[in-house]
């Protein structure tokens, strides 16, 4: 029996977000012709292709009747297929005021992983400006370090708790940047989600400043259930088979960086792409192919790992063999950097005043350095300097 869209997409899933008119009642208040709509729906196929996550044949071929279909009778048909699967209903008024409420689809996520999910908008006041999208739980989760010796609290580890999730509009080519105009959109939002269980956000949509409706009616409050992902359990091994740590680039199929580096707290580092994993740790990843780019710094070729994660797995295991380029030490020459930082630069002041001791010999080790000498030189100094005591870390 024929049906619209699935729940959700295959990994990165997708969900579809309109703007209406008349959020009261489904359906639309003004009339709509059917060859724009058409056409923007031909490139949410198109998107969802680009995406990695293609529409099922027989939803797509239930699209492809609709489009067929007389003026009206297509618009309602698009509608009927695609209505039950939208997050957030959105309406601009005459005004352009911003409204939104929630819509038909589950609220269904995956632990550090994106889905995908339709926004219908009924778009009665005709703009062209840019739909925007965002949320308190997804605020960053950390201050850079402003150079301060003893900064101020920012991020509190309840606030950390509550910034579990990333949310963004897809703009990229097929879709356009901008609303066209049409009294019926639809619009495609990926949410990210840290963890797994129960989690609740606020999501607001604006078209502008000052384009949000009175009494906070553009946003709206959902709970979301945030599936966990798969426990991908690492085998790291050295070129003489021993264990060891390794530095990992990890990327789904369009280029996406996992751990999201928005979501990233020490002892993985938001401000490069790659994590490091001892041999016999994790990473969680959501169902779906991912490539592993994988070495020890540069005494070490960069080796490449295709990985499937299966669905409906809980654990999956991966082994990476490291190969070995070269060793100096064997002729007496070792590998050190005497400048590294545990604060200031790069590295936050809040939620905690730079990073442990812990944090840096992982990346010490994952780059095969024999010798490293972090220093303190001023950013978070007063916390800093109690991991000073003169001796070997």
């Amino acid at each position: 029996m024929s049906r619209p869209f699935p729940r959700t997409f295959s990994a990165p899933a997708l969900l579809l977000v309109f703007t209406v008119s008349g959020l009261a009642q489904p359906g639309l208040q003004q009339e709509v012709e059917a060859q724009p709509l058409v056409a923007q729906v031909k490139r949410l196929l198109e998107a969802f292709e680009t995406m990695g996550s293609p529409v099922g044949e027989e939803e797509r071929g239930e699209l492809l009747a609709a489009f067929e279909l007389p003026g009206a009778e297509a618009v309602a048909e698009i509608e009927r297929l695609l209505d039950p699967r939208v997050l957030f209903r959105i309406n601009v008024n005459p005004e352009s005021r911003v409204k939104v409420v929630a819509g038909a689809a589950e609220a269904r996520l995956v632990q550090q992983g994106w889905r995908a999910f339709l926004v219908r908008v009924d778009n009665e006041a005709g703009v062209t400006a840019r739909l925007r999208v965002s949320s308190p739980n997804a605020a960053p989760l950390y201050t850079q370090s402003k150079g301060s010796a003893e900064p101020e609290v920012g991020q509190t580890p309840a606030q950390v708790r509550e910034r579990w999730m990333d949310v963004g509009m897809f703009d990229r080519r097929p879709m356009n940047v901008r609303l066209s105009g049409l009294a019926l959109e639809y619009r495609i939002v990926e949410i990210y989600s840290r963890d797994a269980g129960r989690r609740e956000a606020r999501v607001s949509f604006d078209v502008g400043q000052g384009t949000q409706d009175i009494g906070f009616r553009n946003e709206v409050d959902m709970l979301f259930e945030c599936e966990p992902s798969v426990e991908v359990a690492l085998e790291i091994l050295d070129h003489d088979g021993s264990g060891t740590t390794a530095s990992l680039v990890i990327r789904d199929e369009r280029g996406r960086v996992y751990p999201a580096p928005s979501r990233r707290l020490a002892p993985d580092f938001f401000f490069h792409e790659q994590v490091y994993r001892h041999d016999g740790e994790s990473v969680f990843l959501p169902p779906g192919a991912y490539t592993i780019v994988y070495g020890r710094g540069p005494e070490y070729y960069s080796d490449r790992l295709e990985l499937v994660v299966p669905a409906g797995a809980k654990t999956h295991a991966a082994t990476l063999r490291l190969r070995r380029w070269i060793e100096p030490k064997a002729l007496g020459w070792y590998s050190g950097d005497h400048h590294v930082h545990a604060a200031g630069c790069s590295h936050y002041e809040s939620p905690t005043e730079g990073v442990t001791p812990e944090d840096m010999m992982r990346h010490i080790l994952g780059e095969d350095l024999n010798v490293a000498c972090v220093l303190s030189w001023g950013p978070c100094w007063y916390y800093q300097k109690e991991f000073f005591e003169g001796g070997v870390s």
